[in-house]
């Protein structure tokens, strides 16, 4: 049966999202929507002394946009919501496809670094993370202790 398609989806994908014996593959989309799998792209470049990472945030403003390191792990989440004064009564909304909510990606990066370490830019909906190389603590050798007796 052929079916008519809008921007390569199916018309009927919402009716049949709930089917009771459908698997649990596209647990994401009641996250992220249909698009979860373009949501957050990071390309990560390794370099002689750092990491460079770029992840799109199309549509994202600065401000929007937090980054924390906790504990070695690189956390950047990115939220935004529908403005409540664009609410418009004249009409409602038949299809949305522009993302509204939050998203989070986790890296780790390493215990040893620290906020100052990490340089952030965000521009033109890409963000680009500086992440400096640092050598790990090394652990002390292994000594066997002589039992007397």
């Amino acid at each position: 049966m052929l079916t008519p398609r809008i921007y390569t989806e199916n018309l009927f994908d919402d009716w049949f999202d709930d089917f009771p014996f459908r698997s649990l593959e596209n647990v994401d989309r009641k996250l992220y929507g249909k698009h979860a799998a373009r949501e957050m792209l990071t390309d990560v470049k390794e370099h002689e002394n750092n990491y460079e990472v770029l992840m799109d945030l199309p549509g994202f403003k600065k401000e929007d946009i937090n980054i924390e390191l906790n504990d070695g792990y690189l956390t950047i989440t990115a939220s935004k919501g529908l403005n409540e004064e664009e609410k418009n009564n004249k009409g409602k909304i038949v299809r949305q496809e522009r993302y509204s909510g939050m998203m989070q990606r986790t890296f780790y990066v390493g215990e040893q670094l620290t906020d100052e370490d990490i340089k952030a830019k965000y521009e033109d909906g890409v963000l680009s993370l500086d992440i400096p190389k640092k050598e790990e603590k090394k652990l002390p050798e292994k000594h066997t202790i002589m039992i007397e007796g």
